[in-house]
Protein backbone atom coordinates (compact mmCIF):
# COMPACT_ATOMS: atom_id res chain seq x y z
CA UNK A 1 0.00 0.00 0.00
CA UNK A 2 0.98 3.67 -0.89
CA UNK A 3 0.22 6.64 1.00
CA UNK A 4 1.11 9.91 -0.33
CA UNK A 5 0.35 12.94 2.13
CA UNK A 6 0.59 16.59 0.18
CA UNK A 7 1.33 19.53 2.39
CA UNK A 8 4.26 17.06 4.08
CA UNK A 9 5.85 20.21 5.82
CA UNK A 10 2.59 21.54 7.40
CA UNK A 11 1.02 20.99 10.99
CA UNK A 12 -0.62 18.26 9.90
CA UNK A 13 0.78 16.56 6.71
CA UNK A 14 4.07 16.07 8.90
CA UNK A 15 2.44 14.46 11.93
CA UNK A 16 0.84 12.11 9.75
CA UNK A 17 4.27 10.79 8.04
CA UNK A 18 5.40 10.61 11.94
CA UNK A 19 2.62 8.91 12.89
CA UNK A 20 2.96 6.50 9.88
CA UNK A 21 6.51 6.23 10.62
CA UNK A 22 6.49 5.27 14.58
CA UNK A 23 3.32 2.91 13.49
CA UNK A 24 1.39 4.50 16.73
CA UNK A 25 0.21 7.80 18.15
CA UNK A 26 -0.41 9.21 21.59
CA UNK A 27 -3.38 7.62 21.30
CA UNK A 28 -2.44 4.14 20.70
CA UNK A 29 -1.98 1.59 17.84
CA UNK A 30 -2.57 2.76 14.29
CA UNK A 31 -4.99 0.18 11.53
CA UNK A 32 -3.13 -2.55 10.81
CA UNK A 33 -4.08 -2.30 7.34
CA UNK A 34 -1.52 0.73 6.89
CA UNK A 35 1.10 -0.16 9.30
CA UNK A 36 3.35 -1.17 6.36
CA UNK A 37 2.08 1.34 4.10
CA UNK A 38 5.07 3.11 1.84
CA UNK A 39 4.06 7.03 2.85
CA UNK A 40 5.34 9.86 0.35
CA UNK A 41 5.24 13.53 1.79
CA UNK A 42 4.79 15.94 -0.87
CA UNK A 43 5.41 19.73 -0.09
CA UNK A 44 3.98 22.56 -2.02
CA UNK A 45 7.60 22.76 -4.19
CA UNK A 46 7.26 19.11 -4.92
CA UNK A 47 3.47 19.01 -5.87
CA UNK A 48 1.93 22.17 -7.35
CA UNK A 49 -1.94 20.91 -6.60
CA UNK A 50 -3.13 24.15 -8.06
CA UNK A 51 -1.62 22.74 -10.95
CA UNK A 52 -3.91 20.03 -12.45
CA UNK A 53 -0.90 18.18 -15.30
CA UNK A 54 1.61 18.39 -12.40
CA UNK A 55 -1.16 16.34 -10.20
CA UNK A 56 -2.16 13.85 -12.79
CA UNK A 57 1.54 13.04 -13.52
CA UNK A 58 2.65 13.19 -10.06
CA UNK A 59 -0.07 10.21 -8.83
CA UNK A 60 0.17 8.45 -12.12
CA UNK A 61 4.08 7.83 -10.98
CA UNK A 62 3.12 7.18 -7.59
CA UNK A 63 0.14 5.32 -7.93
CA UNK A 64 -0.92 5.82 -4.45
CA UNK A 65 -3.73 4.25 -2.75
CA UNK A 66 -4.78 6.61 -0.59
CA UNK A 67 -4.05 10.65 -1.02
CA UNK A 68 -4.56 12.83 2.28
CA UNK A 69 -4.94 16.32 1.00
CA UNK A 70 -3.27 18.12 4.22
CA UNK A 71 -1.91 20.87 1.73
CA UNK A 72 -3.86 24.36 2.17
CA UNK A 73 -3.36 28.10 2.11
CA UNK A 74 -4.38 28.60 5.69
CA UNK A 75 -3.11 32.82 6.22
CA UNK A 76 -7.39 33.63 6.64
CA UNK A 77 -6.21 37.26 6.43
CA UNK A 78 -3.88 36.54 3.45
CA UNK A 79 -6.58 34.75 1.98
CA UNK A 80 -8.84 38.28 1.80
CA UNK A 81 -6.14 40.07 -0.23
CA UNK A 82 -4.67 36.90 -2.11
CA UNK A 83 -8.26 35.34 -3.25
CA UNK A 84 -6.75 34.00 -6.49
CA UNK A 85 -4.43 32.11 -4.43
CA UNK A 86 -7.03 31.25 -1.90
CA UNK A 87 -9.35 29.71 -4.48
CA UNK A 88 -6.41 28.13 -6.71
CA UNK A 89 -5.20 26.00 -3.73
CA UNK A 90 -7.99 25.35 -1.16
CA UNK A 91 -10.75 25.09 -4.17
CA UNK A 92 -9.36 24.05 -7.49
CA UNK A 93 -5.94 22.29 -5.94
CA UNK A 94 -8.71 19.94 -3.91
CA UNK A 95 -10.15 19.12 -7.06
CA UNK A 96 -7.79 18.20 -8.94
CA UNK A 97 -6.74 16.23 -6.22
CA UNK A 98 -10.27 14.64 -6.51
CA UNK A 99 -9.83 14.36 -10.21
CA UNK A 100 -6.72 12.17 -10.56
CA UNK A 101 -7.63 10.26 -7.66
CA UNK A 102 -10.83 8.80 -9.43
CA UNK A 103 -9.07 8.27 -12.31
CA UNK A 104 -6.23 5.82 -10.75
CA UNK A 105 -9.22 4.36 -7.83
CA UNK A 106 -7.61 5.94 -5.24
CA UNK A 107 -8.87 6.86 -1.79
CA UNK A 108 -8.93 10.62 -0.67
CA UNK A 109 -8.97 12.68 2.54
CA UNK A 110 -9.04 16.43 2.12
CA UNK A 111 -9.13 18.33 5.59
CA UNK A 112 -11.29 20.80 5.64
CA UNK A 113 -12.00 23.47 8.19
CA UNK A 114 -14.52 24.78 10.89
CA UNK A 115 -14.54 28.39 9.05
CA UNK A 116 -17.07 26.68 6.58
CA UNK A 117 -19.92 27.40 8.65
CA UNK A 118 -21.71 30.78 9.37
CA UNK A 119 -19.67 31.24 12.77
CA UNK A 120 -23.16 32.09 14.87
CA UNK A 121 -25.44 30.12 17.13
CA UNK A 122 -24.75 27.88 20.28
CA UNK A 123 -24.95 24.64 19.60
CA UNK A 124 -21.94 22.87 18.37
CA UNK A 125 -22.22 22.31 14.54
CA UNK A 126 -22.91 18.73 12.87
CA UNK A 127 -21.52 17.82 9.06
CA UNK A 128 -25.30 17.72 7.87
CA UNK A 129 -25.63 21.34 9.17
CA UNK A 130 -25.72 24.27 6.20
CA UNK A 131 -22.49 25.95 5.31
CA UNK A 132 -22.37 29.42 5.23
CA UNK A 133 -18.80 30.44 5.17
CA UNK A 134 -18.22 34.26 5.97
CA UNK A 135 -14.32 34.71 4.55
CA UNK A 136 -12.90 34.18 1.63
CA UNK A 137 -10.81 31.18 3.64
CA UNK A 138 -14.33 29.94 4.26
CA UNK A 139 -15.72 30.19 0.62
CA UNK A 140 -12.89 28.61 -0.42
CA UNK A 141 -12.21 25.55 1.91
CA UNK A 142 -16.26 24.93 1.29
CA UNK A 143 -15.61 24.76 -2.64
CA UNK A 144 -13.01 22.47 -2.04
CA UNK A 145 -15.52 20.81 -0.10
CA UNK A 146 -17.58 20.64 -2.78
CA UNK A 147 -15.54 19.65 -5.53
CA UNK A 148 -14.05 16.68 -3.71
CA UNK A 149 -18.00 15.04 -3.15
CA UNK A 150 -18.39 15.83 -6.61
CA UNK A 151 -15.58 14.36 -8.28
CA UNK A 152 -14.15 11.55 -6.09
CA UNK A 153 -16.39 8.43 -4.76
CA UNK A 154 -14.08 7.53 -2.44
CA UNK A 155 -13.95 10.74 -0.17
CA UNK A 156 -13.55 11.79 3.34
CA UNK A 157 -13.92 14.95 4.40
CA UNK A 158 -12.32 15.60 8.11
CA UNK A 159 -12.94 19.12 9.43
CA UNK A 160 -11.06 19.83 12.59
CA UNK A 161 -10.86 23.53 14.36
CA UNK A 162 -8.54 25.34 16.13
CA UNK A 163 -5.68 23.16 14.85
CA UNK A 164 -2.28 23.28 16.58
CA UNK A 165 1.01 21.21 16.13
CA UNK A 166 4.33 20.32 17.09
CA UNK A 167 5.66 21.60 13.64
CA UNK A 168 4.84 24.97 12.39
CA UNK A 169 3.10 28.43 14.18
CA UNK A 170 0.27 27.91 15.73
CA UNK A 171 -1.70 29.52 18.74
CA UNK A 172 0.17 27.56 21.39
CA UNK A 173 3.75 28.20 20.52
CA UNK A 174 2.31 32.01 19.65
CA UNK A 175 0.79 32.53 23.61
CA UNK A 176 4.13 30.95 25.00
CA UNK A 177 6.51 32.90 23.21
CA UNK A 178 4.59 36.13 23.74
CA UNK A 179 4.30 35.46 27.15
CA UNK A 180 7.69 34.75 27.97
CA UNK A 181 9.09 37.94 26.10
CA UNK A 182 6.16 40.49 27.34
CA UNK A 183 4.88 38.93 30.56
CA UNK A 184 1.12 39.68 29.64
CA UNK A 185 -0.97 39.63 26.80
CA UNK A 186 -4.52 40.34 25.38
CA UNK A 187 -6.31 37.34 23.82
CA UNK A 188 -10.11 37.89 22.44
CA UNK A 189 -12.85 36.18 24.86
CA UNK A 190 -15.95 36.16 22.42
CA UNK A 191 -14.66 33.35 19.91
CA UNK A 192 -15.51 29.97 20.98
CA UNK A 193 -14.53 26.49 19.62
CA UNK A 194 -12.65 23.62 20.10
CA UNK A 195 -8.95 23.46 20.58
CA UNK A 196 -7.67 20.12 18.65
CA UNK A 197 -4.26 18.68 18.96
CA UNK A 198 -3.48 17.46 15.38
CA UNK A 199 -2.12 14.22 16.96
CA UNK A 200 -5.63 13.15 17.70
CA UNK A 201 -7.00 14.59 14.26
CA UNK A 202 -4.25 12.49 12.48
CA UNK A 203 -4.89 9.16 14.25
CA UNK A 204 -8.72 9.65 13.53
CA UNK A 205 -7.54 10.27 9.96
CA UNK A 206 -5.33 7.20 10.09
CA UNK A 207 -8.46 5.12 11.46
CA UNK A 208 -10.76 6.50 8.73
CA UNK A 209 -8.75 5.62 5.77
CA UNK A 210 -8.51 1.89 6.82
CA UNK A 211 -12.54 1.84 6.14
CA UNK A 212 -14.49 2.26 3.57
CA UNK A 213 -16.78 4.70 5.20
CA UNK A 214 -16.67 7.44 3.17
CA UNK A 215 -18.53 10.68 3.70
CA UNK A 216 -18.10 13.69 6.09
CA UNK A 217 -16.13 13.84 9.14
CA UNK A 218 -16.14 16.58 11.88
CA UNK A 219 -12.54 16.01 14.16
CA UNK A 220 -12.32 18.46 17.14
CA UNK A 221 -11.34 17.96 20.42
CA UNK A 222 -13.87 17.45 23.25
CA UNK A 223 -15.03 20.62 25.15
CA UNK A 224 -15.55 24.46 23.99
CA UNK A 225 -13.75 27.24 25.31
CA UNK A 226 -12.60 30.62 24.33
CA UNK A 227 -9.37 32.11 22.98
CA UNK A 228 -8.96 33.58 26.73
CA UNK A 229 -9.62 29.76 27.82
CA UNK A 230 -7.31 28.33 25.96
CA UNK A 231 -4.71 30.82 26.54
CA UNK A 232 -4.97 31.02 30.38
CA UNK A 233 -4.36 27.49 30.31
CA UNK A 234 -1.42 26.99 28.13
CA UNK A 235 -0.11 29.82 30.24
CA UNK A 236 -0.81 27.94 33.49
CA UNK A 237 0.22 24.68 32.20
CA UNK A 238 3.77 25.72 30.87
CA UNK A 239 4.22 27.59 34.25
CA UNK A 240 5.29 31.42 32.15
CA UNK A 241 4.46 34.11 34.50
CA UNK A 242 2.32 36.19 32.30
CA UNK A 243 -1.06 38.03 33.12
CA UNK A 244 -3.47 37.03 30.26
CA UNK A 245 -6.00 40.03 29.82
CA UNK A 246 -9.93 39.26 28.22
CA UNK A 247 -10.83 41.61 25.08
CA UNK A 248 -13.40 41.88 22.23
CA UNK A 249 -13.14 40.79 19.01
CA UNK A 250 -13.50 44.68 17.95
CA UNK A 251 -10.14 45.44 19.61
CA UNK A 252 -8.10 43.78 17.16
CA UNK A 253 -9.48 44.30 13.59
CA UNK A 254 -8.93 41.90 11.28
CA UNK A 255 -9.36 41.76 7.09
CA UNK A 256 -11.10 38.46 7.57
CA UNK A 257 -14.47 38.13 9.71
CA UNK A 258 -13.58 35.23 12.21
CA UNK A 259 -16.66 32.95 13.83
CA UNK A 260 -17.49 33.71 16.86
CA UNK A 261 -19.13 30.56 17.78
CA UNK A 262 -17.33 27.14 15.60
CA UNK A 263 -17.65 24.55 18.15
CA UNK A 264 -18.02 20.58 16.17
CA UNK A 265 -20.13 18.10 16.86
CA UNK A 266 -18.23 14.31 16.09
CA UNK A 267 -21.55 12.93 15.35
CA UNK A 268 -20.27 10.97 12.34
CA UNK A 269 -16.99 9.48 14.23
CA UNK A 270 -19.37 8.73 17.27
CA UNK A 271 -21.06 6.71 14.50
CA UNK A 272 -18.75 5.23 12.59
CA UNK A 273 -14.54 4.31 13.81
CA UNK A 274 -15.45 5.78 17.38
CA UNK A 275 -14.69 8.94 18.55
CA UNK A 276 -11.09 8.82 21.09
CA UNK A 277 -10.80 12.27 20.74
CA UNK A 278 -9.14 13.55 24.00
CA UNK A 279 -10.86 16.91 25.84
CA UNK A 280 -8.54 20.12 25.30
CA UNK A 281 -7.56 20.63 28.06
CA UNK A 282 -5.67 16.89 28.48
CA UNK A 283 -4.65 16.88 24.75
CA UNK A 284 -3.11 19.94 25.67
CA UNK A 285 -1.20 19.18 28.84
CA UNK A 286 0.55 16.42 26.38
CA UNK A 287 1.43 18.98 24.29
CA UNK A 288 2.76 21.14 26.24
CA UNK A 289 4.89 18.18 28.44
CA UNK A 290 5.96 17.12 25.09
CA UNK A 291 7.75 20.12 24.09
CA UNK A 292 9.30 21.63 27.76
Amino acid sequence: MKILITGSRGQVGSQLINILNKGKSELGEIPIQIKNAAVIGKDSKELNIANFYNVKKVLKEIKPDIVINAAAYTNVDGCETNKELAFNVNAFGAKNLAIACEDIGAKIVHISTDYIFSGEGSTPFKESDEASPQSIYGISKNMGDNFVREFSSKHFIVRPSWVYGYNGKNFVYTVMKVGKERGSLKVVNDQRGNPTNVEDLSHHILKLIATERYGVYHCSGHGECTWYDFACKIIELSRIPCKVIPCATDEYPSEAKRPTYSSLDNLMLRNTVGDEMRSWEEALSTFIENVE
